[in-house]
């Protein structure tokens, strides 16, 4: 893992040198958004084979989270630019179920089940401007797994009689190789907005036994210095 932060900070310091020799202004920004996580591939076809054999009383749905970090707007030519980044993201996924006995509807049993997973996010993407401050950005994204806990929480008639929650980064890769991409506009002020999506490259697993993947939905609000 320290190689390759090493070997991130070497890419940068180099095209930060002939962006200065270039005359170039570098700029600093920050940015914060809400997510909307998820997984997609064969853990996610079995839970819908488990929903359609619980007749609905089993849902899959996407895991709200966060996520804040830094960024730096390196000019390449006009209209062009790189953009490194380091983002703290949470991301997983979440299991909902209740009772699906029609006789005991009063009692609202219901159980919720969430994987809270949180990345320290290695994004290196390239940003073409469209006018003067719409753009599109595009490229890699590597993932560290900072964190993965599972969440159980179970309740009925309006009580929470279970919470627990569990260590579970065993078994789950460390690293995790995305595309990331998406749209934003750029205030003359320095104020950004911006939609973009993760899509994972690598099974969550750290064996690949199951083909399954992060996918990550991202609204964010920023400032570029």
């Amino acid at each position: 893992m320290k190689r390759i932060f090493l070997l991130i900070a070497l890419v940068l310091g180099l095209i930060a040198t002939k962006v200065n020799a270039q005359q170039q202004p570098v700029r600093f920004g920050l940015k914060a958004g809400a997510n909307l996580a998820t997984w997609q591939g064969e853990t996610v076809n079995s839970t819908r084979q488990l929903i359609n054999f619980a007749d609905g009383s089993v849902s899959h749905k996407m895991r709200e989270g966060f996520h804040v970090g830094a960024y730096l707007s390196i000019p390449l030519a006009r209209g062009f630019e790189l953009e490194p980044g380091l983002q703290y993201a949470q991301k997983g996924t979440r299991l909902t179920g209740r009772l699906p006995i029609e006789q005991a509807g009063f009692l609202n049993a219901n159980t919720t089940i969430t994987n809270k997973a949180v990345y320290l996010d290695i994004p290196l993407v390239a940003k073409v401007y469209v006018g003067e401050g719409f753009h599109f950005f595009v490229g890699p994204q590597l993932s560290y797994l900072l964190s993965n806990k599972v969440q159980t929480e179970a309740g009925a008639l309006g009580f929470k009689v279970l919470n627990q929650e569990w260590d579970m980064k065993g078994g789950f890769r460390e690293l995790d190789l995305a595309l990331t991409g998406g749209i934003g506009y750029r205030f003359t002020s320095g104020f950004n907005i911006s939609a973009g999506y993760d899509y994972g490259l690598n099974t969550i697993d750290q064996n690949g036994s199951f083909d399954t993947f992060n996918r990550v939905a991202k609204a964010s609000i920023g400032y570029t210095f």
